[in-house]
């Protein structure tokens, strides 16, 4: 079996693990893109996790204008469209949120954290395969979580029960792409993941860091995220 067939196997897996589980009140509305942007989301590991990698980066889950629109983590449209050469039909999640509708590749919003993501990469590799010949990116967990008005709610403010036995499942779809990918460092992309990946991967071998999350909520990454990530990079000794 190939490395990417892996991939999409443990992908697979962790949609159907996650899919049946159940999640309550202020939780109202929950995206799965590994189901309904089931497509894009192979395409993106066909391409770009045929082979074993230096670096994975983690992220936390996806965004609503990111991997919900596109199934890619980090998945701004333009960068996933004109970089990462990925643009395929995207169904509809149900039910869906009035006003967090999935659009697919037609989205005209603009996730900010996905565009400073990629924008890095590209700025430094020039090209997505450069990147992607020793890195890979993936989502600690693949759901998107909203209230009732539209807010979103990430993976820690859920509720206890829900969220060990959400990540009783991320955990074990982590283990397995590190296993998969055999990679020198996993890199967190923010706290929580740190965290997350401390407790999943022990034992497997993998170096861990941290680098800030670009998301323009955080003060410190609206002052020169890229710049910041590389020396914290570089620090680290990956790059």
């Amino acid at each position: 079996m190939t490395i990417e067939t892996k991939l999409i196997d443990a992908a697979r897996l962790l949609s159907r693990d996650v899919g049946g589980l159940r999640f309550s009140d202020p939780v109202a509305y929950i995206y799965n893109p590994l189901d309904y942007a089931r497509d894009a989301h192979t395409l993106y590991l066909l391409k770009f996790g045929a082979s074993r990698k230096k670096v994975v980066f983690l992220g936390m889950n996806p965004g609503p204008w990111g991997m919900a629109q596109t199934g890619v983590p980090f998945g701004e449209i333009t960068a996933v469209k004109e970089w990462l050469g990925i643009d395929t039909a995207v169904e509809k999640p149900e039910p869906e949120h009035p006003k967090r509708p999935v659009l697919g590749f037609a989205c005209p919003r603009s996730e900010v954290s996905g565009r400073r993501f990629w924008g890095l990469f590209q700025e430094r590799f020039g090209s997505a395969e450069s990147f992607f010949k020793n890195h890979f990116v993936a989502n600690y967990c693949p759901l998107v979580f909203m209230e009732a008005g539209g807010r979103n709610r990430t993976p820690d403010k859920l509720k206890s029960g829900e969220k060990q036995a959400l990540y009783t499942a991320c955990d074990r779809h982590l283990r397995q792409v590190v296993q998969v990918l055999e990679p020198e460092w996993l890199i967190s992309i923010g706290r929580f993941t740190e965290q997350r990946a401390f407790q999943a991967v022990k034992g497997c071998g993998v170096r861990l860091g941290q680098i800030l999350h670009p998301s323009p909520a955080s003060p410190a990454a609206n002052r020169d995220w890229a710049g910041t990530v590389t020396r914290q990079l570089q620090d680290l000794g990956t790059w």
